[in-house]
């Protein structure tokens, strides 16, 4: 067409986030194929392994196509729409086709980053693109050379000058004895989910050939790794026998649940996104950290009391006074007193750092799954700008907008599962911290006072703590001055 000389066809990739992110949903999309998109403009939105954020597009145009439905799970790096843009079609890019990501993302890659800045997702700033892959033996090639260049070295020509595509898969065999010194100076590039696969099958990732885009590895590559390659040459008859019982477990495995599924009494919810981080990170946490809980049952009838003068203070005039916002003050407080019991484990160094810091983790639960933002040096505010905090992490995580910044970083964690009319539970640690303070629902309840059983507010708390770092002498004392303020408030001016 006329029009692919007049313009050039852009594809927008799935941004990088960090953190060790490689994929994302695609929640919804804001534009249609045909809409008039500008710089800046939300086009979708996306939910990682940490929180649903928007993509900003970072060009003015039309867009052309969109190469992904909504709900479907994108690897980071992978090009999900495509905008035509005012001006020459750079050398490779106007033949592409629009459906093929594969196709399209080659070109991308060949151009620097449009107009100073890059696509990132919400809460991370700017970052180098994951698609920039690091130069191999110090020259820089195009991006559809690479997967040659790298069939050359494996094949032992150690220069970047490009080999026919059509040379390398036929000596995957003959790859690994020149195949030591290309290794010891250069990684194969592979995401972390296909190292993982190839680790679990025995491949090395060094003697496999590389299809992806790039000459990054996929899964694929891996499986075929694992297949005897033989075995069409030998016995045109045995070659359907040979693969078949290596596939055989992976393919009985995915038909076993669907023979029994009935639609009719049973729903099936794919494990992905928040809920997917959160279980990983919990089964992570619990078969790390040796936990041991504590528990203590406390009179708040005060602390009750002081919510309700609290409210009608001009000082917390528009601001959400509640008593999460006086046990989170107190649990400050207690770690004050107790500051070793703000810490982390390195595993690594084999060392206990001891944060001189307070991000105060809220466990909160969305329709996305439970999600643990943090109020960054909580320590340093106020019982008022604390009320603020709480007020606007709560409000945004109900809303499913809290960004990834927000849940990095936290030292030390409250979940609150009174809300549900729960007395208490053993919470699990927030991977990377200490401790963590659960708040048990808040009742009317026979209470000696005084010497005479009276109803009181009464709760119980409970705290789990990592052993390796605290023992119980701290692990008591941190409770016990939570209850402590809880029970006499005005410990909060004596102790603070």
């Amino acid at each position: 067409m006329t029009t692919m000389t007049e313009a050039s066809v852009r594809e927008f990739k799935m941004p990088d986030v960090g953190e060790g992110l490689t994929e994302a949903e695609i929640l919804k999309w804001y534009v249609q194929p045909g809409d008039t998109v500008t710089d800046g403009q939300i086009v979708c939105e996306v939910e990682t392994a940490k929180a649903a954020v928007e993509l900003p597009i970072p060009y003015d145009g039309v867009v052309r196509a969109l190469h992904f439905p909504e709900g479907t799970t994108v690897d980071v790096g992978t090009s999900i729409i495509a905008v035509e843009v005012a001006g020459g079609a750079p050398a490779g890019e106007a033949p592409q086709p629009q459906p093929a990501p594969a196709v399209t993302e080659a070109p991308a890659a060949e151009e620097p980053q449009p107009e100073g800045r890059q696509p990132v997702l919400v809460g991370y700033g700017v970052a180098a693109s994951s698609t920039r892959r690091r130069p191999r033996k110090g020259a820089e090639v195009p991006a559809r050379q690479v997967s040659t260049a790298i069939q050359t070295e494996l094949n032992g020509h150690g220069g970047a000058t490009p080999a026919p595509p059509a040379q390398p898969p036929a000596p995957p065999a003959q790859a690994a004895p020149a195949q030591p010194a290309a290794v010891a100076q250069q990684r194969p590039l592979a995401k972390p989910p296909v190292r993982k696969l190839a680790k679990d099958l025995g491949v090395d990732l060094a003697t496999v050939v590389p299809t992806g885009p790039g000459g990054i590895i996929t899964r694929e590559d891996v499986h075929a790794a694992v297949a005897p390659p033989q075995a069409p040459a030998q016995a045109p008859a045995a070659a359907p026998a040979a693969p078949a019982p290596a596939q055989v477990p992976a393919a009985a495995q995915a038909p076993a649940p669907v023979a029994t599924y009935d639609a009719a009494r049973e729903t099936r919810i794919p494990v992905k996104g928040v809920r997917k981080a959160t279980a990983a990170a919990m089964v992570g946490s619990a078969f790390t950290a040796p936990h041991v809980t504590e528990f203590v049952t406390v009179d708040v009838t005060r602390t009750m009391r002081l919510v309700e003068e609290l409210k009608q203070d001009k000082e917390f005039s528009g601001l959400r006074v509640n008593p999460l916002l006086l046990i989170a003050k107190a649990l400050l407080v207690a770690v004050k007193r107790n500051p070793d019991i703000n810490a982390s484990w390195d595993e690594a160094a084999q060392e206990i750092v001891v944060k001189h810091y307070v991000n105060l983790g809220i466990a909160a639960a969305t329709p996305r799954g439970l999600i643990v933002p943090n109020i960054k040096d909580a320590h340093d505010k106020t019982l008022p700008q604390l009320a603020e905090s709480l007020g606007e992490l709560v409000g945004t995580a109900r809303e499913g907008r809290t960004s990834p910044a927000a849940m990095q970083g936290g030292t030390i964690t409250i979940t609150n599962v009174g809300v549900f009319g729960v007395d208490t539970g053993t919470p699990i640690l927030n991977p990377g911290e200490s401790a963590i303070l659960a708040v048990g629902a808040i009742k009317l309840q026979p209470w000696v006072h005084k010497g005479k059983v009276k109803p009181r507010q009464v709760t119980t708390l409970a705290l789990s703590f990592d052993h390796r770092l605290v023992d119980g002498e701290l692990g008591s004392k941190v409770l016990a001055d939570v209850a402590a303020i809880l029970e006499q408030p005005k410990r909060l001016i004596t102790w603070a």
